[in-house]
């Protein structure tokens, strides 16, 4: 693609060129590529077709899982967030060692690769919160816990400019690559004014719950999320753009026990 310059921008179609307007600014690119047919029948094009079948269940799994954590990822999330998430899965399908070319999937591949995966790169998390936490996924007791330890609410988080509050958010999500369901259980949330100077007296953790044994992917989110009080109201701050959304912890399919 080409980046259209000068004072006239343009849109629409002139020949073989066509010119558009994206999050990169004005484009044109040439009209090209082979024959849709072609790729669908000719062998020449098989390594292109089980790569299409492969990105396609990276696409898929992703949605998936954006559908799952919704009520965490619309709080915060970039633009490209989508085309990331896409990329990482595709990471997880390629690393099945298992299956052949074109028939990898994610079930089969490393979803722990997911791991640590920040749903908005423009607040991640380590920027938002400074002292470590321990994410765990205990399938045996059914339950994922994010702790945090005591928190000294001024001084642990990079707040923005503005904030006066910080809201922790956690949950966990089953998700069922296979049947294409999932089942979220979401923490009690631990909300907090910044301007405290003092540690808070007991350790801080956010636990969801499970079904005890359960075999199926599993996906620990944590959220943290700035307000501004007013009159009493907390607003969240350009509508979570400083707001750091992550897998915390993922467990990929287990074997059940005897």
């Amino acid at each position: 693609m080409a980046k259209q310059e000068g004072l006239i921008k343009l849109k629409g179609k002139i020949g073989d060129f066509s010119f558009y307007k994206s999050k990169d600014g004005h484009l044109a690119r040439m009209k090209g590529g082979v024959d849709a047919e072609r790729i669908k029948n000719d062998p020449a094009f098989e390594r292109t077709r089980e790569n299409g079948a492969e990105f396609g269940r990276a696409g898929k799994a992703g949605k998936l899982l954006r559908d799952a954590l919704r009520n965490f990822i619309r709080n915060g999330s970039d633009s490209r967030m989508t085309s990331r998430l896409t990329g990482e899965m595709m990471r997880v399908v390629k690393a099945d060692a298992t299956s052949t070319r074109g028939q990898r999937n994610v079930l089969d591949g490393e979803l722990e690769l997911l791991e640590g995966f920040e749903f908005n790169s423009n607040a991640k998390l380590g920027t938002s919160y400074f002292r470590k936490m321990a994410s765990t996924i205990d399938r045996a007791e059914g339950k994922a816990t994010v702790s945090f330890g005591v928190i000294t609410p001024n001084a642990d988080f990079g707040a923005p400019e503005g904030a006066t509050h910080v809201k922790l958010v956690s949950g966990v999500a089953k998700v069922d690559f296979e049947a294409g369901t999932f089942e979220v259980s979401e923490a009690q949330p631990y909300q907090v004014s910044l301007a405290a100077a003092e540690p808070t007296k007991d350790a801080v953790s956010l636990s969801s719950t499970f079904a005890k044994a359960e075999t199926k992917p599993l996906f620990l989110v944590l959220g943290i999320e700035f307000y501004q009080q007013v009159n009493g109201e907390l607003y969240s701050l350009k509508n979570g753009q400083y707001n750091s959304v992550s897998l915390v912890k993922v467990s990929g399919l287990a074997q059940p026990q005897p």
